[in-house]
């Protein structure tokens, strides 16, 4: 394992600035945006695909620094049931794939999507219980009509291009959890995996070990992000929470920082949860925290990992 970041944290800066600051602080690897709700900040697939020279301007950068790509991630919605909006997604998805295959990047990171409730449908419909059983016809349409159709034909095309999909789970799309991935890859395929994000399973009160010893080898990707369950208002209110994310006080739960959220005890057995089902990727530092600004949360995250983490002369990160 190595300690990475999403460089989405740095769009404000050019790939080599954003560079120059990870690489100041030891990080070995960055996963890059390239489209979808996350933007391509530092890589636009449609100005560089089949352009030798920039494919490999971006190589020699990345050689400078003595950094790798992790993956490449376009999270999006596909199935959006705008079709403007789902078209942008796809193109963004099928184009992030070609361009990792030309940089030699293995994995690209993306959300399952979300369809409506029907064809007439203007917005994403995610159901969260079985009843009124309209619900449980809704989740049936959008697997049988839409999720299962697609994720057919992108699990070919990735294939053919021989790249990993990390899909992360996240409530408010389809995969959300550990048995919707499972599912997703049933239908899609055995390149179609897990980008393993705890803080979006803290809340809904999974346990990320026993998910990461669930899913075994198809975690393809990992990022480091927790999540500080507001113990008062999840009694109140329970943990389904529409409130904005600016509304710390009074939401029952928010992302942190790693370390802001769950403890070293907690991290150390995801980390070496990790290790024992042989994951050898990055872990990808990702910054939502409302509290801290992103220079802060990336250096708190950093020095948190460092003091679970061990490297060796090779660059490997193992569970202290």
């Amino acid at each position: 394992m190595k300690l990475g970041v999403f460089l989405t944290l740095f769009r404000s800066y050019t790939l080599e600035e954003a560079l120059v600051i990870v690489s100041k602080r030891g990080i070995k690897t960055v996963e890059i945006a390239t489209g979808g709700y996350v933007g391509n900040h530092h890589l636009k697939p449609a100005e560089i695909l089949g352009n030798q020279e920039k494919i490999d301007e971006v190589k020699n950068l990345l050689k400078k620094y003595d950094i790798e790509i992790s993956a490449l991630s376009c999270h999006g919605n596909p199935l959006h049931p705008n079709e403007e909006i789902a078209t942008e997604h796809h193109e963004d998805f099928k184009n992030t794939v070609l361009l990792a295959k030309e940089l030699g990047v293995d994995t690209v990171v993306n959300f399952s999507g979300c369809p409506g409730e029907s064809e007439t449908s203007q917005r994403p419909v995610w159901i969260t219980c079985p009843w009124p059983t309209d619900f449980s016809e809704i989740v049936q349409w959008q697997w049988e009509e839409k999720v299962i159709p697609y994720w057919i034909e992108m699990g070919k095309f990735t294939r053919e291009h021989g790249i990993k999909v990390a899909v992360e789970p996240h409530p408010g799309f389809v995969v959300y959890n550990t048995e919707t991935l499972l599912e997703l890859r049933k239908v899609a395929g055995d390149n179609i995996g897990a980008n393993f994000d705890p803080s979006h399973l803290f809340w809904q009160q999974m346990d990320p070990v026993e998910g990461i010893v669930k899913l075994d080898q198809i975690i393809y990707h990992f990022h480091a992000k927790d999540t500080v369950i507001n113990k008062r208002n999840t009694e109140i209110n329970g943990v389904l929470d529409t409130k904005t994310y600016r509304d710390i006080a009074n939401r029952s739960w928010v992302f942190r920082t790693v370390g802001y959220g769950h403890g070293e005890d907690t991290w150390k057995g995801i980390i070496s949860a990790l290790r024992m089902v042989g994951y050898h990727g990055a872990i990808s530092i990702e910054h939502e925290d409302g509290l801290m600004s992103i220079e802060e949360g990336f250096e708190k995250a950093v020095s948190f990992l460092e003091n679970i983490l061990i490297t060796d002369d090779a660059g490997e990160m193992y569970w202290a």
